[in-house]
């Protein structure tokens, strides 16, 4: 397997870096995050600031990681362990003669990219954090609260929050859904059940049991699909169904299911070392926790109660 150290340059208007491949390479002409293979005992993190000063002719300064996909070609089988890359020095220049492009996050698709690198677009389009309602929730401190977070959120970031109102009625979930999705335009809405969904457009949050119960990918191909997983079997099935983005939980012991036998951060590591989407931490969740997360290879965390209100802070 090579194991390729892959960089996601993120400039500061929220543009990302691309570079197309030469015509006579394995996948040529298509386009590409930059990166190459790490050399016989070079860490990550050396060989991916000399591959970028190789290719580009900059110094990465500061990067966290993404994701990690793992992809089987007909003639090969790569690991790419993906590094968003948000700080560096010079300016970046084909040095190897190759051509390369600043695009918008939302222009990435016209550009043929490598079958390995789809995860990657998936994980840049996700924000962070994934915020679910609380219980009790009304509507107007709902929208009292995603007014705030959408008036602060950077222009190029979605606010992803799974609707879980388990007080109210289906019309009443499908009416508050609605009006959500008529007001935050960078809002990406996900309900728990596929009917609904797929009656407001929006995407599905399964859990886990229907997760196990399906043998394809349900809704539209445009709408989104995550699940529920807390076991090895759950995150396959999830990889089968090709969703989206997945929650693994409980992370940490929470005070919702006190006698739910936490993960840890190691085993978080360990279940998602071979899940090709990105992954949410949930269970116990703070602020305090995002970088732990990061490193043990999650898109970042979800939660209720440990996200909300510090994210209003963060942002505020």
């Amino acid at each position: 397997m090579l194991h390729v150290s892959v960089a996601v340059i993120r400039d500061q208007a929220g543009r990302i870096l691309l570079s197309r491949r030469p015509d006579d390479k394995h996948l040529g002409g298509l386009w590409e995050f930059p990166g190459g293979k790490l050399e016989p005992g070079e860490s990550l993190a050396d060989g991916l600031k000399r591959e970028i000063d190789e290719e580009l002719g900059i110094l990465v300064e500061t990067h966290r990681p993404l994701i990690q996909v793992r992809h089987a070609y007909l003639d090969r089988e790569v690991l790419l362990d993906v590094h968003l890359v948000d700080r560096w020095h010079g300016e970046a220049s084909g040095r190897e003669g190759q051509e390369i492009a600043w695009v918008e996050p939302d222009s990435l698709a016209r550009y043929p990219l490598p079958p390995a690198d789809k995860p990657i677009v998936t994980a840049l389009e996700l924000p962070s954090r994934y915020l679910v309602t609380p219980p009790g929730i009304d509507r107007v401190e709902l929208m009292r609260r995603l007014d705030f977070i959408a008036a602060k959120v950077p222009r190029q970031e979605l606010i992803l929050l799974q609707l879980r109102l388990l007080e109210h009625s289906h019309a009443q979930v499908i009416e508050i859904a609605q009006q959500l999705l008529d007001r935050y335009t960078e809002l990406a809405l996900l309900v728990k059940e596929v009917g609904m969904a797929d009656e407001l457009g929006c995407g599905v949050h399964l859990r886990a049991a229907d997760l196990m119960a399906l043998d394809q990918r349900p809704l539209s191909s445009a709408q989104m699909v995550a699940a529920s997983c807390h076991t090895h079997e759950e995150l396959m099935q999830a990889v089968v169904l090709n969703v989206d983005f997945v929650t693994l939980s409980p992370v940490q012991r929470t005070l919702s299911h006190p006698h739910a036998a936490p993960l840890g951060w190691d085993m978080f590591g360990q279940m998602t070392e071979n899940v090709t989407m990105p992954v949410y931490a949930l269970g116990g969740m703070s602020e305090s926790d995002i970088e732990r997360a990061w490193q043990a290879g999650a898109q970042g965390i979800a939660g209720i109660s440990g996200i909300w209100p510090v994210l209003e802070d963060a942002l505020g």
